[in-house]
Parts: C-alpha cells; structure tokens; sequence
C-alpha cells in the first residue's frame, strides 16, 4: 500500500516539474532576459548597444576573417568574436547574419595570394605570424584578423587585433576582445546613422593645414561632416542669421598669430549657444628646425589674445615647457665632425609620451600618445555651473621649465637624474562641461556687431570643450613635397616606426564633443586579464594536475557513494 502511495507522489511530482516547465518555455516567448554571471559583465551589452541593435530595419553583414588553423591566441579572439556577434543576434534578431571565413583555405598559393590582394585593396590588414611546427621548424602564416561589415550594399572595413605599444601578447589579445563591442557597434552606427554632426576646422591664424589634417579628416569624414572655415571677421560664420549653430563642432588646432577681437567674439557666442569645441592650442614657440642646423633654438612665449577668453571659461595655458623622463627618443648625429653622419636614438625629454588616465571614458583603453612642446594647464576661476575633468597629464617624473628658455640638444647627454625631476602628473589636456559665461560680458563694443539680428548672449547654454596645450597632437607628418606631398598616418613615428595612439585619443575626443555618449559608455568596458603564474605552475606542476584530474574523480565517487547509500536506506523499508 505504502509503495503505491510513494508511486502516485512521484508521478505527481513528475507532473507538476513538467507542467512548470512548460510554463516557463510559454513566459520565455513573451518574456525576454539573458543572465550573465561573469564579475566583469563581458557578456552584457551596453543600452546603446541594445537600442542599436534593436532599430535595425535591415541586415547588418559580418564576414568574419578568422578560421582554419589558427594559433591558441587568435582562437580566444575567433572565440571572443562569436560570442559577441551571438549577443548582437539575441537582440538583433534576423537583421544580423555573420560567416567565419578562412582566407587561406585554398590549397593553391596562387588562389591564396589572389584572395589575400583582394582583401588588401579592401583595407584589411594581413598579420603576419610565425608559427612553429611539430618537427620544431618554423613557418610563416598570414592571417587577417578582420571583419567585413556591410550594409545596402556599403562595406566597412574593421580591424580587431590591437597592437598597443609596450604591451604583452596577453594584453593586446585582452584589448582587443574588450574592444570588439564598440569597434563593431561604432560601425554599425557609422554605416546607419541617417543624422551626421557637422564639425568645422577653423582656419585664418595659421592653423595646420588641409594635408597636415589629412590623416584624421579622412577618418572623421566616415562618421562627420567635415568643412574648413575661415572667420574672417564675419559674424556668421558659425552661426546663421537667427543665431543657430552652422557646426555641431568647431577644432582649432595649432594657430600661431594673434585672433582678433571679432573672430574671438564670434566663437564666444558659438559657445554661448550651445557650441563644443576642440582647442589644441601651442603657447610656446619653437623653431624645431634650428636644431638640426645650430643644435640649439629659443622657446619664445607666443601669446594669440586667446588666454583671456580661456581664463574665463576656467583655464590657463601656462608659458612653459614640459620636461619628462618618459618621452620619444629622436635622431642624434653622433659622428665625429667630418665623418659621415650616424645617427643614434636619444631620449628628448621635450617630447613626453603620455600614458592615458583610465578614469574618463575619452583616455580608457588607449595606447601611449605622443606628443610635443607641451605646457602646463591650471584649472582656475569659480564658475560652479562647470565640471572640470583632467584627462592628459605628464608621469610622476617630471618638470616644467619657464620661457623665454634655451632649448639645447646636449640635453640629451646628461644624465636623468629623477630628484631633478619632481613634478607629477602636470595637466596637459582638461574636458570642461557646463554653462560657460562670455568673456564679452560688460564689455562689448558697438562695433563688434551692427546687426539687430545678432543677439549677444552672455550666459551659454549647455556645451563642451577640450583644452590640450600640444597642437602637434593631431597633426599627421608629411614627406614629399609640391604635387608629391603624402600624409603619413597621425600618431606614426618616422624614426621608431611605432605608431601611437594619438589618433584614437582625437577621435574619442570629437566622438565626446558630438555627444555620442552611448558609443563612449560602450568603449569604456573593461575585461580583467587573468593570467597564469607561470613560474608557480613550473614549480607546482605535479600538484595542480592531481587537483584536477584525481580531486574531480573522487568528489564523484563520493557523491556516487553518498547517494547510493541514502537511497539504500529509504527504500530498503519497503
């Protein structure tokens, strides 16, 4: 009777486990959600991300240039990837299709080689690798670590390896895999987005060039719209007659003459309604090319009639130059005189090579970023209605020294000496936000305006603005000259062959000013890299295979035991 009794219970239960069942899998198709238990969220998508995803009106293509044999690293990448691409199709749904291809599955060379031009002309960049063979040689593997993204017949090229200076194999695959989000989602939003910010370049006051821009132009005429603007004392330049901002964005980057009073009030009022802007701005001049010739020069302070109109918006761009021990190295001749010229790498303290702060969506995740001839920035004024945010700075070693000053190559004979360089982190690049107030207030001439139409505005509305005192920052090196003039890429180092991370740093900035803030939230996740201890796991070998390979066997047996014995003891009654 008993054990009819213990039957019936168990079908009951089966029927009420089956029955939940059921239910949940009919509130799961009205219902959705997605768990994720990892400590550092990699696999939940950011809300920018999610909204995205979700107002596709049409397929997003990914071909996905990573398969076939492929080394350990570059499988966690293959890895890192579908999983992602699988996060995007959970909430774009049928809008995002994707293939893993092998460039290199053709077993003709010459077929390889034809299909590793193509994807060459199509802007993505082959990696080569050695890889070691079983009999211990080794052999050369092209591979290209990219992804072909296409939308309505457009096709951008996105890469996905990261080769950040000074970093480990390990923490450039790491980097490369807490990136993957942003790089696809930014080109999804570049290939989709019907509504482009327009930025303005101003020119007139011996700003850099078209060619000197070339590099960075290129890159933000992906997402922007990008127009040169010469003021020219014209009041409308950046703004229409109602007084509405002509540009979403206006760069000022590296003038050398003075700005007079008029192009000064008509980038205050730009401010004043509600305009960002970029300020790369030098404070000190150098003839840099004196040093090839004489090995010394004179860093002159060259005010532009700009520091009071900064001051006012809350900073000062001091008349000094930056020393610091971590810097660039440059060519030195070191033969003898009348010997043939030899060049060696020496440090040159002038140019400091800034490690970005981790703290601010703009800086995180960056490579190093070069620069040159830098000042000190202060943060000053009261202005509560603006939040000032540093977000370049030197290393803890090193110093400021005032101009006028002596700029001598033999600096780079002395020896560094870190008690002589006791200054840390001094504030190259600060991002202001808030309502600024207009360096014009009570004191704006008639003839500064003869229109009624031009309303002046001495209280703004809400904007942004990012001050970095190095104009070389975004200016890409040029060779060639006349009609044979080439833009190298911004941030590439001619003597060292490295490229910073010069480029990005600018692109975050602009992506920032033109309040793409869902991009930048998504840029900023960050993936723990946890590493082996590899000489703990030479020197603990034989103890950690026992751990896990003999421990899991006996917790099994164990529980075989424990369960069998409990068993045993409930139904032996009947």
């Amino acid at each position: 009777m008993r054990r009819k009794e213990v039957k019936k219970e168990n079908i009951i239960q089966f029927a009420i486990t089956f029955a939940i069942i059921i239910l949940i899998g009919v509130i799961s198709n009205y219902l959705f959600t997605r768990f994720d238990l990892t400590s550092d969220k990699r696999y939940t998508l950011s809300d920018y991300t999610k909204k995205t995803l979700n107002d596709l009106d049409d397929v997003v293509y990914f071909k996905i240039y990573l398969d076939g044999d492929l080394p350990a690293g570059f499988k966690r990448l293959q890895n890192a990837t579908s999983d992602i691409i699988d996060e995007f199709r959970a909430y774009g749904s049928e809008n995002i299709q994707f293939e893993f291809i092998d460039p290199a599955e053709s077993p003709d060379k010459k077929t390889r080689n034809e299909v590793f031009r193509q994807l060459y002309e199509k802007g993505l960049e082959p990696t080569n690798l050695q890889v070691k063979e079983s009999d211990g040689s080794t052999s050369q593997k092209i591979i290209f670590p990219s992804i072909l993204i296409s939308y309505r017949g457009e096709e951008i090229p996105v890469g996905i390896l990261k080769n950040y200076t000074g970093y480990s194999p390990e923490g450039n695959l790491n980097a490369s895999i807490q990136a993957l989000e942003y790089e696809l989602i930014f080109t999804i939003h570049r290939l989709t987005n019907k509504k482009i910010a327009k930025i303005g370049f101003v020119e007139g006051h011996g700003e850099l060039s078209s060619i000197e821009l070339d590099d960075i132009a290129q890159s933000l005429a992906q997402t922007y719209h990008i127009q040169r603007v010469k003021l020219d004392e014209y009041l409308f330049s950046l703004q229409d007659t109602l007084g509405y901002n002509n540009f979403d964005l206006v760069v000022i980057a590296k003038p050398d003459s003075l700005f007079s009073e008029k192009d000064k009030y008509i980038i205050d009022q730009f401010i004043m309604n509600g305009g960002n802007t970029l300020w790369l701005i030098d404070n000190v001049s150098i003839n840099i090319d004196s040093l090839a010739y004489a090995s010394a020069t004179l860093a002159l302070y060259k005010p532009m009639n700009l520091d009071d109109m900064l001051f006012k918006y809350g900073i000062r761009i001091n008349p000094n130059l930056i020393q610091d021990m971590q810097c660039a190295v440059i060519p030195v001749n070191t033969a003898l005189v009348g010997q043939e010229a030899k060049f060696a790498p020496a440090p040159w303290l002038y140019f400091p090579l800034i490690s970005p702060s981790k703290n601010h969506t703009i800086t995180k995740n960056l490579d190093i970023i070069k620069s040159q001839f830098v000042s000190v920035i202060d943060t000053v004024g009261e202005n509560y209605d603006i939040k000032k945010t540093i977000i370049l700075t030197s290393s803890k070693y090193s110093r400021a020294i005032n101009a006028p000053a002596r700029i001598d190559l033999s600096i780079i004979n002395e020896k560094l000496d870190p008690n002589r360089f006791t200054k840390s982190n001094l504030p190259i690049g600060v991002l202001l936000e808030g309502k600024f107030k207009s360096v014009f207030t009570n004191r704006v001439s008639p003839m500064l305006t003869n229109s009624d139409e031009f309303e002046i505005k001495t209280v703004g509305d809400e904007a942004k603005m990012i001050v970095i005192s190095d104009g070389d920052i975004i200016r890409n090196h040029v060779t060639g000259s006349g009609e044979q003039r080439e833009a190298l890429p911004l941030g590439y180092d001619r003597y060292t062959k490295q490229t910073f991370g010069n480029k990005e740093l600018l692109l975050n900035c602009i992506n920032y000013l033109c309040n793409n803030e869902g991009l930048m939230e998504t840029r900023a996740k960050e993936y723990k890299l946890r590493l082996l201890d590899k000489p703990k796991i030479v020197e603990q070998r034989l103890k950690w295979q026992i751990i896990n390979i003999i421990m899991p066997l006996i917790v099994l047996l164990l529980f075989g035991f424990i369960y069998f014995y409990f068993r045993k003891k409930t139904y032996s009654k009947y």
